[in-house]
């Protein structure tokens, strides 16, 4: 329904409730005026790529963009794309301010849409560094090894995704398995929580075996008997999930910004509390050129960055 039908649609229904003493008003349609819904000029928008659920991301960084709200005092508000796609489309569109993504996802914002990388996390592990892992059944006994994976199926976390998908498949091609050896390679199906949906897919024996990011079977542990999955293999490592600002965010936000994530101390209470909750223990400055391997990596693949 057009405006101009719906508006024609509600003089009708108020004009059948006038009675015999009320007046007709004499309306002019030929002025009308759409109707624009806006967002708040002044919010920075800080959205975490949805690797897990909602509920996870929002559990784990609601802490630490409060943090920043009162440490900077610019209203920072969180946000949550969908999926991959969606997160990366939302920094083209401007509507993502502040973008903290895995390294992969990181150089595809950066090549098409100039995002650029002002700090990253230093893991859980203490490392500046994370890595993916191929796991399969513990019952599992047709793989033991790497090489067994060959003529079998594989459920990967997302196209983007660097532990889950990018690192695990430069791990086979460095070991002469290419994409053409497997049975079949599917992707965590659906919007958010893709790294549980692939280690639930391989514990209820849907999926030879699957790759995620190191760290994410401690997110099921509750959900799940672990002991149930096995690690096939560990890929190298690679620089560590990245802060990423859109061109348009000034200067001097992003200063604040920075500095905020970077002042965060782990031996400070109320600062371990928030680093804790999110799931790394430092943040630390960073530029383009610390993710110049994830670039070397998809060139060896042969991955186009504007796919």
């Amino acid at each position: 329904m057009d405006l101009r039908t719906f508006f024609l649609l509600c003089m009708a229904l108020i004009l059948a409730g006038c009675d015999d003493n009320e007046h007709a008003i004499s309306v002019d349609l030929s002025r009308t005026e759409q109707v624009i819904f806006r967002e708040t000029p002044d919010v920075i928008t800080y959205a975490y790529l949805p690797q897990y659920s909602h509920r996870v991301s929002y559990t784990r960084h609601q802490a630490l963009v409060r943090y920043l709200r009162k440490e900077t005092g610019l209203n920072i508000r969180q946000i949550f794309p969908d999926n991959f796609d969606q997160h990366m489309k939302m920094v083209g569109d401007n509507k993502i301010h502040i973008s903290f993504s895995n390294p992969f996802i990181y150089v595809k914002i950066a090549r098409r849409y100039g995002a650029h990388a002002f700090a990253r996390i230093v893991e859980a592990t203490k490392k500046e560094t994370f890595r993916g892992q191929v796991i399969t059944r513990t019952d599992n006994t047709a793989i033991q090894t790497l090489g067994d994976c060959r003529g079998k199926t594989w459920i990967a976390v997302d196209p983007t995704s660097a532990g889950g998908y990018l690192f695990p498949l430069g791990h086979f091609f460095s070991h002469g398995i290419t994409k053409a050896d497997f049975k079949e390679i599917a992707f965590a199906p659906g919007p958010g929580g893709k790294q549980e949906k692939v280690i639930l897919s391989v514990f209820a024996g849907k999926y030879d075996l699957g790759t995620i990011r190191e760290g994410a079977l401690d997110v099921v542990a509750g959900k799940i008997d672990v002991a149930k999955i096995r690690i096939v293999s560990r890929t190298p490592t690679y620089p560590g999930w990245v802060y990423a600002a859109v061109k348009t965010l000034d200067n001097k936000s992003l200063d604040k910004i920075r500095t905020a994530l970077v002042k965060l101390d782990f031996n400070q209470k109320d600062h371990r509390e928030i680093l804790e909750a999110a799931n790394f223990v430092n943040v630390i400055p960073a530029m383009d050129a610390d993710f110049d391997s994830v670039r070397q990596l998809t060139g060896r693949l042969g991955m186009e960055m504007d796919q």
